[in-house]
């Protein structure tokens, strides 16, 4: 059987779409390609930007407010001397931007003005630390990236 010149070239564009067609199926389907947003209500995070832009500010007003500190043990958060531990309300979370499985909340229980978070939930990389609580009716919102 001979081929001419517009039968490869109708060959060779089927064999391309039929290429591009695989790798989108796989693409789709496998799930070591999996591709979050980055939060799963991003919308409704959305609405609340200016409640937070102001609990970032009360942060701000408050000289070293929260400091993180990294040891063998964990990370510590000190929380400033300004705010009493029983008027304290809040959460920690930790988000990994590589794999959101790791992603972690912990309640704001202090002892001695410090928050320990234990080692075993921390894995050497990239972390965002949001530190949001609220102090007698004031809200507050700390946000850090670490590399540990």
């Amino acid at each position: 059987m001979k081929l001419n010149w517009g039968t490869g070239i109708v060959i060779a564009i089927i064999a391309f779409i039929g290429f591009i067609m695989f790798m989108v199926t796989t693409m789709i389907t496998d799930h070591k390609y999996n591709h979050d947003l980055v939060t799963d209500s991003y919308y409704q995070k959305e609405l609340k930007y200016q409640d937070n832009i102001n609990a970032e500010q009360n942060v701000l007003a408050i000289k070293d407010a929260i400091v993180i500190q990294s040891n063998q043990k964990g990370l510590e958060l000190l929380f400033s001397e300004e705010f009493q531990s029983e008027f304290i309300k809040g959460k920690v979370f930790l988000y990994r931007p590589s794999d959101k499985t790791l992603d972690s909340e912990f309640p704001i229980v202090l002892k001695n003005q410090k928050l320990h978070i234990p080692e075993k939930f921390l894995v050497g990389g990239r972390w965002n630390i949001t530190v949001d609580f609220t102090y007698k009716g004031t809200p507050f919102l700390y946000h850090k990236e670490l590399t540990l």
